[in-house]
């Protein structure tokens, strides 16, 4: 088995500190999204052996689409998963656009629908519909979609959302972009089993990604369909543990007590699932972080979404690694503060280690030995 490794882009800013905000909430970085930049971090994804950079979608942050576009020709390798709202655009342009991109970038196109848990935020683009309609929809949406990469007929459709009649593509994308989804929902379990190639969770305790998975599986198998599974995390790898800790520490020494009421006061009003979940496993209270094994809320203190990092040395964040992938993860979606920097950290630091254990292996390079500080600039910060 081999794992995939993603990194992310945060088109809303970057920072050495914990940037608050997200999934409905204001948040800017100190450290400006620029295209040069994140044309910086794409460069350092792509040299440690990243496979693709997740960038968001929001209010809160630069459209997906069009940034991710201009960074296609700064790369080589480096793939895009792209987050997009199914409610937002037609099912037929999202389809074409979706083939202009493949082309383009030769192939190297993901997508990661995200059906919103936000009303205030889908009120702001003009979406009014319920959480279960708002599932019900992105379910037609694919259904359409996945119609329109294969067909060899025009396609018409008439559901309760979404409605179109003799739609065709001149040029349907090659290869057809994996679609990422995930949903801790009971009405998002069906939507996932039914139309996504790979199933997202977020950073939980092995226990609950565990039965999340199983969950899945049940429902995929149903539709007599096998799925991939991902991971969505934070994480803070050092040469030693007591050096990972002391930068969580520092993180959350640097966090402004005015942020967290701010964040947890706009999280708390929302409608996903998942993020009932990150909520729960901290309860908003920065004495009780660590909630596994190396792996700590603090994130979630301040930020929307992904509220959990795994935090220690190379080889201790490598086996946590292992155990989640021995669950059935092999898509593991990671970012860290600042992203430029923790690129190199994990990249030099932990992959070596999978590598060595035959978990994965860098897509355009041989092996690499794993080195006691992977990091040198950082050294001498």
């Amino acid at each position: 088995m081999s794992l995939a490794f993603h990194w992310f882009l945060p088109t809303y800013g970057d920072s050495r500190n914990l940037v608050a905000g997200g999934h409905g909430t204001a948040m800017h970085g100190d450290r400006p999204a620029t295209l040069r930049y994140l044309r910086q971090i794409c460069a350092a994804a792509e040299t440690n052996g990243f496979e693709a950079v997740l960038t968001p979608t929001g209010l809160w942050c630069e459209d997906a689409w069009l940034t991710t576009a201009m960074l296609i020709e700064d790369t080589e390798t480096l793939k895009f998963l792209v987050a997009f709202r199914p409610g937002l655009l037609s099912p037929t342009l999202a389809a074409q656009m979706a083939g202009t991109y493949q082309r383009h970038s030769r192939g190297r196109l993901l997508l990661n629908v995200v059906t919103g848990g936000e009303p205030h935020e889908q009120r702001a683009y003009g979406d009014y519909l319920d959480k279960q309609s708002r599932y019900a929809r992105t379910a037609e949406f694919l259904h359409v979609v996945r119609e329109l990469w294969t067909s060899s007929e025009p396609v018409t459709f008439a559901g309760d959302h979404i409605r179109v009649e003799g739609a065709a593509l001149n040029n349907q994308p090659d290869p057809v972009p994996a679609v990422f989804f995930g949903g801790s929902s009971a009405a998002a379990g069906p939507v996932a089993a039914e139309y996504s190639d790979v199933y997202l969770t977020w950073g939980e305790p092995l226990a609950a990604v565990g039965e999340k998975l199983d969950w899945i599986r049940g429902l995929a198998a149903d539709t007599r369909r096998s799925l991939e599974f991902g991971l969505r995390i934070h994480v803070i790898s050092r040469d030693t543990s007591e050096e990972a800790w002391a930068e969580a520490d520092r993180l959350l020494a640097a966090v402004d007590p005015a942020d967290v009421e701010r964040v947890q006061a706009s999280l708390a009003r929302s409608e996903s699932e998942g993020q009932h979940r990150m909520l729960k496993l901290h309860g908003g209270s920065s004495s009780r972080l660590l909630v596994g094994p190396n792996l700590w809320a603090g994130v979630g203190l301040v930020r929307g979404g992904a509220g959990t990092a795994l935090v220690g040395s190379h080889a201790e964040v490598a086996e946590r690694l292992a155990e989640y992938a021995k669950l059935g993860i092999n898509h593991f979606i990671l970012s860290g503060y600042p992203h430029l920097e923790e690129a190199y950290w994990f990249g030099e630091g932990v992959l070596p280690l999978l590598e060595r254990k035959g978990l994965w292996k860098h897509p355009s390079r041989q092996s690499q030995p794993a080195h006691a500080t992977p990091f040198a600039v950082a050294s001498a910060h």
